[in-house]
């Protein structure tokens, strides 16, 4: 597709600008953050408030999550996921290249900045195919602490490790960075 647009280009057929529109962006990756928690969020809200509390919402975040980034992964064309270094399911532990952002991003919380904002982007190879990736913190807020703070009640726990038997997502107080948006795109 990239040659044919090339050439396209070249041809006078496009302009260059619709070609460099076919590049991933901070702006494109943002506004895929922006639906994935605009819909993630008040759904678990929701679930919270509507569904029975805490417990029963967490089998509603173990399916709901995946499906809607599964979803939009489909819609959009990028590989979409939430990351952490201490994840609660197999899916959210961090690559290397995560682990790296992720540190950063701790860094700088450590040194005053907000979590609110805070993202990194660059183009890397991996096995020999450049991909844009692009990560977005999230911070831990006061609905988390139920499910990921330091005092779980005991069937909030119970429920966690039924889902999540390997689960390290907890210990977080507010304002934390409990993870990130993980997202990459081929080029």
């Amino acid at each position: 597709m990239k040659t044919t647009l090339t050439a396209l280009a070249l041809s006078g057929l496009i302009t260059l600008p619709a070609l460099a529109n076919t590049q991933p962006t901070n702006e494109e990756a943002r506004s895929i953050a922006q639906q994935f928690g605009g819909e993630l969020k008040p759904a678990l809200q929701n679930s919270m408030k509507n569904g029975g509390g805490p417990v029963p919402s967490i089998a509603f975040c173990h399916s709901k999550a995946p499906q809607i980034a599964y979803e939009l992964a489909q819609k959009t064309g990028w590989k979409i996921n939430r990351v952490s270094l201490k994840p609660r399911g197999a899916t959210a532990t961090a690559d290397n290249w995560e682990t790296t952002v992720l540190e950063r991003f701790n860094a700088k919380l450590a040194a005053g900045t907000t979590v609110k904002g805070m993202e990194f982007s660059e183009i890397v190879t991996e096995n020999g195919v450049q991909e844009f990736r692009y990560m977005k913190a999230i911070a831990t807020g006061n609905v988390c602490l139920k499910c990921h703070g330091t005092d779980i009640a005991a069937p909030i726990t119970g429920a966690i490790h039924k889902l999540y038997p390997n689960d390290k997502a907890t210990g977080y107080v507010k304002g934390e960075i409990r993870g990130a948006f993980s997202f990459s795109k081929a080029l």
